[in-house]
Formats: structure tokens, sequence, C-alpha cells
């Protein structure tokens, strides 16, 4: 493979992800299309460090970013079940605590 083929397959993976952020209300779909969107971005910097390899700058990028989303994943599911135990349904649509 390539590595127009990897972008592409990084820019559809985001593509996908975006589409499911935008499209669906459950929260945990929402994170899983956000934490899809990322991966499609680390598939495009290693991609990219894999034409240049003088540096090492996309790698240390995507390091970062996994971590940053390991954080991401850590308090949205905290926040899930936070909101689960009161709603008792994890809809975005429904997450209007601080509303009134």
């Amino acid at each position: 493979m390539t590595p127009s083929h990897y972008l592409v397959l990084g820019a559809l993976l985001f593509v996908i992800g975006g589409v499911g952020f935008l499209v669906r209300r459950n929260v945990l779909v929402t994170l899983m299309s956000i934490e899809l969107m990322l991966n499609a971005v680390n598939l495009t910097l290693v991609t990219f460090n894999r034409m240049r390899p003088e540096g090492m700058g996309g790698q240390m990028f995507a390091f970062f970013l996994i971590a940053a989303e390991a954080a991401e994943v850590a308090v949205g599911l905290a926040i899930v079940l936070s909101m689960f135990r009161i709603r008792r349904t994890v809809r975005s649509d429904d997450a209007d605590l601080l509303r009134n």
C-alpha cells in the first residue's frame, strides 16, 4: 500500500466518525465516533511521518494524542455513568440537568 492509500483511509475514517458524531444521539456512540476521528488523525500523522522519516514528529504527536484519547475516554465514561445513574438513559437529548 502506498501512503496515499493510508491518507484516503484516514479521511474515510474521519468522515465516518464525523457523521456518527453529528447524527447519533447515544452518548456512547458519540464517544466511539470521537475515538474513530482521533484514530484517523493518528493514522494520518503516522503516514506523514513515514513519508518524511527524518523527524519523529508524527509519531510523537500520535503518542500524545493516544494519551489524550485515554483521558477523554476516562472522563467521558465517568460522565456517561453518572448520567445513567441519574436519568437511566444515555441519550444526549436527555442530558439537560444544567439547563434550568
